[in-house]
């Protein structure tokens, strides 16, 4: 009898730890990218925590990380999922960082899961294409930026234009507003920004959009003027340490979640979608930093 007992004991054992890690924690944590300050980061992305907690059944708690906090609390596994530039995909792909979802933005109206660069110059500037901006003040939102500097610095690297050494000088701007005005200005001979920029500022009443002229425009259907290719949108990641089962819970609550959800109503954002590829972006900021941008 006592063998027995043993034997099923031993059984029970085996079985539960299989099954310990499914749902195991009391608490998960969602990181998000600070980049306006912790209140801001949690005034956009506390209702998503609790959407998903209450999807879930389980605690999510929201954690706002600064750039630099990042990649060390995956390494320490002090997050479970992250909102964050699409560009950080090339740094936590080593962690085997994996796209649940990308966020569907709302922008003048315009429900998109992807953005773009723009460069451009004032109207009356000689400079009409790439190679003419050469050895000339180019403007960029800062160094970190993917939508206001990393898209159009690959985009000259494709043209043959490294910026690093043919610019003439790179400033930072700190907003993307600022390299408008200081392009408008000819405080500089040029800049970039990301999608949607230009005709939100001539919405507020703030500038003409006749006034630029935008280089290598693309004519398209996408909503906006841009000069580079499209990239997709923020990224919700996963990582291998996260138990699958809470991982397809939360993709599947992000798939749900409608435009009128609080969540998204507080975000801004019209929802999400099934995760786009992020391998340009990845191609993107590889070429980037090895051209030391």
């Amino acid at each position: 009898m006592i063998k027995r007992l043993l034997t099923v004991t031993l059984t029970l054992l085996v079985l539960f730890s299989f099954t310990a890690p499914v749902w195991a924690k009391d608490v998960y944590y969602l990181g998000v990218l600070a980049k306006r300050g912790k209140r801001k980061a949690i005034e956009r992305w506390q209702k998503t925590a609790e959407y998903l907690s209450a999807q879930t059944g389980k605690t999510i708690k929201l954690r706002p990380l600064s750039f630099e906090a990042i990649e060390p609390a995956v390494a320490k596994q002090k997050i479970d999922f992250l909102i964050v530039n699409p560009q950080y995909y090339v740094y936590l792909k080593k962690y085997g960082a994996t796209p649940l979802a990308t966020l569907i933005n709302v922008r003048m109206g315009q429900k998109l899961n992807q953005f773009g660069g723009v460069i451009f110059v004032r109207k009356d500037s000689a400079i009409n294409s790439v190679a003419d901006f050469k050895g000339k003040k180019f403007m960029i939102v800062n160094f970190k930026s993917f939508g206001g500097a990393h898209m159009a610095f690959y985009h000259f690297l494709q043209k043959g234009l490294n910026p690093k050494t043919d610019l003439g000088k790179i400033m930072v701007g700190k907003t993307h507003d600022n390299v408008v005005y200081a392009v408008l200005k000819g405080q500089v001979d040029g800049g970039t920004v990301r999608t949607d920029t230009l005709e939100r500022m001539q919405d507020e009443g703030k500038i003409k959009l006749a006034d630029f002229k935008i280089i290598d425009q693309k004519k398209d259907d996408f909503p906006f003027v841009r000069s580079t290719r499209l990239y997709p949108e923020w990224p919700f990641f996963t990582f291998p340490f996260v138990d699958k089962e809470l991982s397809a819970a939360v993709k599947k609550a992000l798939l749900s979640m409608g435009p009128e959800e609080p969540a998204a109503k507080a975000a801004k954002i019209a929802g999400w979608s099934e995760p786009l590829d992020y391998t340009p972006v990845i191609k993107c900021i590889e070429a980037t930093s090895k051209a030391g941008l």
